[in-house]
């Protein structure tokens, strides 16, 4: 990110949370994993009758929550996640005994024993329809399944407000697939005044995302999505640069699309940034925000880190009065694991609380907005990586139990199918992966020109995906979406495609007309294709025509998608070179426990920790500096791609106008640059904790941690973390993503690495200027 906030906003935007958990996706401690891996949960046999309490009270003489947790968890459908966590059945017979355990449990019990308390679980507690709970209380969790599978729509929707978010996360637990694909099929929630998650209905979120916020990236992706007559329910870019100026560019430019169609009452647009960011470009740029956005967690402890409480959200909620457009969550399994605050709590019963803190807001946005609540929830179910879960079976499940949670909670939810290029999941397993999730009708999925994010670098559902989900299950798009479709051209008055179809330029050129452009169509196409030659040449795909189908890529894009998802693969796989090392000035190399590469990408906890050797040579080099300690240190790791950090025009370019920025500002550096193989971010807050612990506890040091970011696309990016924190901080040793800053998408084809290092000392002088009597930021 150029910016990881605006000045005065300490919370992770959705962009930042990304690149961290891709970079540094972790378990507590490298101790905890090897624990969880040794200690799998066993369950042993069930008596007749014998319900989770009574197990539990068998076992410990009375209740143990640990064990509660443990037995509640083990009855998950496994993946790598809940064992890591340490609530992972050992064996299928573990897992069976759990289930019955489960199915034989009150759904009162599971009420009154929430599996972790904290405010958020009042929160679900406090807007828990107590009558309808009433009507189920005294059933069995075995009973609330075959209510679910064999009673109406309306029946359904007459009791699932009364059953809190744990007791929903126990359902999936008890269905196989098929069962939550028919749980799927009975239950809607429709967004007011729309047919969006209605019963055949399945839309499109347009995720036009660009490596450099450049505005003509993100509109001509909007053209671009128009032209596959796909995108219903929000058009939402994901920023690289989260402060509000950048913003409010964005935001101005998709308003900009919306308006001139005049479909204001039918699409809105949002920029992911971090809400308060959205809030402060509402309140300096009147009328530019629609719908906001936030991710949430499924704890207390994991929202802190996204800086983020309920009271928070819910004011946020409180101000949409009288408003069209409401709120826009963003979730997935593995968060607050991957963030070592899962509390013992399974995976999926931790994403359920996030869908009863939506629920929530819901409910509060029903208070004020004229046509009902415009909220709606997006699960990005694959994006961790495999630490969370590796095959595309398991995403087909984590897809399926989300479906089936978020339906539950009366929410309009939608999919992210999506899957890391360091998970074993190919680009024709997601066709696969789409295939069997699709009849469970989620109410959307995200839309990309092709499957390739240009600037997250991971991979989901392409704008002709979508068409080829339509044409095989009969999908619709909302009407009034669909109508616009027909107005520009691209959808004739027989509900087929036209010959504008799949061609970007048509949709520019009505673009043009609506701004009352009165050149011959020849100049506006000969403008148009100019601007797409310059997208394309920033590294942003568009999709044009087709090929054998209507649903597939044209051949030379089919092509170079290909290309870029193997080099992506050898990207991953890239190791620094003796040649490369050697070249770097004044290089002190070390390594993390990774014992190599396969090592470091199937348990990302061991990129955290230094081995012995590399805590000797930082102790060596702090050692060295006596009581003369410099301002800060520059770290250098290969995180997810070693090319990133070797390319030609990257590295050097950067550390050269860094470091003579720096001298320039007077901030004396360390002369060493600490290499890390197998390094992930937290490697570099371990190297500063070392460094720093006897430093002046009131002065500020600083841990520069360059980082090779994930591969995918064609820029080989890195990117700086920009950690300042008091002597005090760095020696109490708990230095996390909290308190740290990123500039992100360096590479000689995104942000130039000079750029880059300018943008570095402005954060760095943001962050000093903030430490200062009063500041909100550092306080110990």
């Amino acid at each position: 990110m150029h910016k990881g906030h605006s000045e005065g906003h300490e919370g992770l935007s959705r962009r930042e949370l990304l690149v961290m958990m891709s970079a540094s996706t972790v378990l507590a401690s490298y101790g905890n994993a090897a624990r969880a891996a040794r200690d799998s949960i066993v369950v042993g046999e069930v008596a007749p009758g014998e319900d989770v309490f009574a197990y539990v009270s068998r076992r410990t003489g009375g209740f143990d929550r640990t064990v509660y947790q443990q037995v509640i968890g083990a009855a998950n459908d496994f993946k790598e996640g809940d064992r890591a966590t340490g609530v992972g059945a050992a064996d299928e017979a573990t897992r069976t005994n759990a289930r019955a355990l489960l199915t034989n449990t009150k759904i009162g019990d599971l009420y009154e024993h929430p599996l972790f308390e904290d405010d958020l679980q009042r929160l679900i507690w406090q807007t828990t329809d107590q009558a309808q709970y009433a009507k189920v209380k005294d059933w069995t969790m075995g009973q609330l399944k075959d209510f679910l599978l064999t009673r109406s729509e309306i029946d359904i929707k007459g009791v699932m407000n009364g059953l809190t978010s744990d007791t929903i996360g126990c359902v999936p637990k008890l269905m196989s697939n098929e069962e939550l694909i028919a749980l799927g099929q009975k239950i809607f929630n429709v967004l007011p005044g729309t047919m969006i998650g209605s019963k055949g209905y399945m839309g499109a979120r347009i995720q036009p995302n660009s490596p450099t916020d450049h505005p003509d990236d993100v509109v001509w992706q909007v053209f671009d999505a128009f032209s596959y007559a796909t995108g219903d329910i929000v058009i939402g870019t994901n920023p690289v640069d989260s402060t509000v100026a950048s913003v409010a560019t964005v935001e101005r430019a998709l308003k900009d699309v919306v308006d001139t169609f005049q479909l204001g009452d039918v699409i809105p647009w949002c920029v992911l940034s971090h809400i308060d960011v959205q809030a402060e470009v509402a309140e300096n740029y009147p009328a530019t925000v629609a719908t906001m956005f936030q991710s949430l967690a499924g704890t207390d402890d994991c929202n802190k880190i996204f800086d983020i409480t309920n009271d928070k959200i819910l004011k946020y909620a409180r101000a949409k009065k009288g408003q069209r457009y409401g709120l826009y969550f963003e979730t997935g399994q593995g968060s607050e694991f991957t963030n070592g605050v899962a509390n013992g709590v399974d995976m999926m019963v931790l994403e359920s609380r996030k869908y009863g803190f939506s629920r929530a807001v819901g409910l509060e946005l029903a208070k004020v907005q004229p046509k009902g609540a415009w909220l709606h929830v997006n699960d990005v179910a694959g994006f961790i990586g495999p630490e969370v879960f590796k095959s595309r079976e398991q995403l087909v499940r984590c897809c399926l139990e989300d479906i089936a949670m978020g339906k539950l909670h009366g929410l309009t939810i939608g999919l992210d199918i999506c899957t890391t290029l360091h998970m074993a999941v190919s680009l024709e397993d997601l066709d696969w992966c789409q295939d069997q999730i699709m009849p469970a009708n989620p109410v959307y999925l995200i839309a990309l020109p092709t499957k390739n994010d240009p600037m997250l670098s991971y991979l989901t559902t392409s704008f002709q995906d979508h068409v080829r989900l339509r044409e095989r299950f009969g999908f619709k798009v909302n009407d009034a979406m669909w109508d616009f479709y027909k107005r520009i051209g691209i959808v004739d008055e027989n509900d087929r495609y036209s010959a504008n179809y799949g061609d970007p330029l048509w949709v520019y050129y009505q673009y043009r007309l609506a701004k009352g452009d009165k050149r011959p169509r020849d100049a506006v196409y000969a403008e148009g294709r100019e601007k797409m030659k310059q997208v394309e040449e920033r590294g942003v795909d568009l999709a044009t025509g087709h090929g054998e189908n209507i649903w597939d890529l044209n051949s030379e894009l089919a092509v170079k998608v290909r290309g870029l998802y193997d080099d992506a693969k050898q990207s991953l796989w890239a190791e620094l070179t003796p040649e490369f090392i050697a070249g770097i000035p004044n290089v002190v190399p070390v390594r993390t426990l990774s014992s190599d590469r396969n090592d470091y990408i199937a348990h990302p906890d061991s990129g955290e920790k230094l081995n012995p050797e590399a805590i000797a040579d930082i102790e060596r080099i702090r050692d060295s500096w006596g009581g003369d300690l410099p301002k800060g240190q520059i770290v250098i790791s290969d995180g997810l791609n070693a090319k990133a950090i070797m390319d030609d025009g990257h590295l050097a370019p950067y550390l050269e106008e860094m470091r003579r920025l720096l001298a320039e500002a007077d901030v004396p550096m360390s002369d060493s640059n600490i290499l890390v193989t197998g390094g992930r971010v937290r490697a570099g807050y371990r190297i500063g904790e070392l460094l720093f612990e006897k430093a002046d506890p009131n002065s500020l040091r600083e841990v520069l941690h360059i980082i090779g970011e994930r591969p995918g696309t064609m820029h080989h990016a890195y990117s700086v973390y920009i950690t300042v924190a008091s002597g005090k901080r760095w020696s109490e040793k708990d230095i996390d993503h909290d308190i740290t800053k990123l500039v992100s998408n360096v590479a000689d084809t995104a942000l130039p690495p000079k750029e880059a290092a300018r943008e570095t000392l402005t954060i760095i002088r943001e962050i000093v200027g903030k430490n200062v009597n009063g500041s909100r930021r550092y306080r110990t």
